[in-house]
């Protein structure tokens, strides 16, 4: 990874610039960060050492430009046709721009810009749902090469699966905010936009706990320092085939606390076998039921990623069905959600067993003296 800051210093605009961390560094050496200026490395992509050779090279990584201020700001129209040149001339470079000002892109792009410059990637920010429904529109129609999208601080809820089912978008980033006065970061909202990649074929990549985390109704205060380590060390990032999920680690809930929880869920708790079903049962037996459990949970459960996932488990027409419902192992979001198994991920063998052994565990607290009095 390679920084390139042409210009320092940005205007806020949007909820996600409140705490920005270029205005709390600037203040603390006494600098108006509101001020914009070329920096000494406005030609860093042209520079070279004492033997000739540039000092941004390929091998170092993909140079991300702008990173103090917004490549898009009106206040650096007159320097960023001088950007686009030195881009141009460096083809063996990758070049990713970060920006809140994604409605500026069309009155700022070279005049040959054309469909887009293969080594320039446009990430677009949205920290809530108001900006992604404004932005990722807008980037989506753009003509641009690779996009990607940055969740960062990621300030609540956000549901982008309209944008991802478009194709277009290569790449998702989310993360909390870091800093003194930081904002809560609920680790459900990660898990939400990761299962919406995962869906959508998207890779997603889980840069930061942020500050204040919050996580299985627990808030977290975490330290700057080990915020990038915390989000790296859970393995939530994801590559489509690459079975990055698998490194996950992942504790299977005990099973009195999960039967509990169930039991309070009004949607879940509505599901009961009736005297059809448990007549049903009886006719074919608890072996062939259990097959067929094993049957439904390799076909429609296993897969990393599976085909209509979250509506693959009809409502009724089987025991196993209403088992699947009442114990959240109906698809692979519910089963993340109630028993901690990671979506994006393919399931293995004791997974897949221990699913079974639920659904069967509920069938049998369901039947209670059924065989005993028929």
């Amino acid at each position: 990874m390679q920084i390139w800051n042409p210009w320092h210093g940005c205007h806020k605009i949007s909820p996600g610039c409140a705490n920005c961390y270029v205005y709390r560094r600037d203040e603390s050496i006494g600098k108006d960060a509101s001020v914009v200026s070329r920096t000494g490395d406005f030609n860093l992509p042209l520079k070279k050492n004492r033997q000739g050779e540039y000092k941004l090279t390929a091998a170092d990584g993909i140079v991300f430009a702008c990173m103090t201020s917004d490549f898009f700001l009106d206040t650096a129209d007159e320097w960023r046709q001088e950007c686009w040149d030195m881009i141009r001339q460096r083809q063996d470079l990758q070049f990713h721009i970060i920006t809140k000002r994604i409605d500026r892109f069309m009155q700022c792009v070279p005049p040959d810009w054309g469909d887009g410059w293969e080594q320039v990637t446009i990430c677009s920010t949205c920290e809530n749902q108001d900006r992604a429904d404004y932005r990722l529109p807008i980037l989506l129609e753009l003509p641009i090469k690779h996009r990607e999208v940055i969740c960062e601080p990621m300030l609540e809820e956000i549901h982008m699966e309209q944008y991802l089912a478009s194709g277009k978008i290569e790449h998702v980033t989310c993360g909390g905010e870091s800093g003194e006065n930081a904002r809560l970061c609920d680790f459900r909202w990660i898990q939400e936009v990761r299962r919406e990649c995962i869906r959508n074929g998207v890779s997603f990549t889980f840069k930061q706990t942020g500050a204040v985390f919050l996580k299985d109704g627990k808030v977290y205060h975490i330290d700057r320092k080990i915020q990038m380590q915390q989000a790296k060390r859970s393995g939530y990032s994801y590559v489509p085939g690459m079975g990055s999920a698998d490194a996950i680690w992942y504790q299977l809930p005990n099973r009195a606390v999960l039967l509990d929880r169930l039991s309070k869920s009004e949607f879940r708790s509505r599901f009961h076998l009736s005297d059809q079903d448990k007549a049903y049962i009886a006719e074919k037996g608890l072996d062939t039921i259990r097959r067929h459990a094993k049957d439904f949970v390799a076909k429609r459960l296993s897969a990393e990623n599976p085909e209509h996932d979250g509506k693959q488990t009809p409502m009724k027409g089987h025991p196993v069905f209403l088992a699947q419902h009442a114990t959240g192992c109906c698809c692979r979001g519910c089963l993340e959600k109630w028993h901690h198994i990671p979506a994006g991920k393919t399931l293995d063998h004791d997974e897949q067993s221990y699913i079974v052994d639920v659904l069967m565990d509920w069938i049998y607290r369901q039947l209670g003296d059924f065989f005993v009095l028929a």
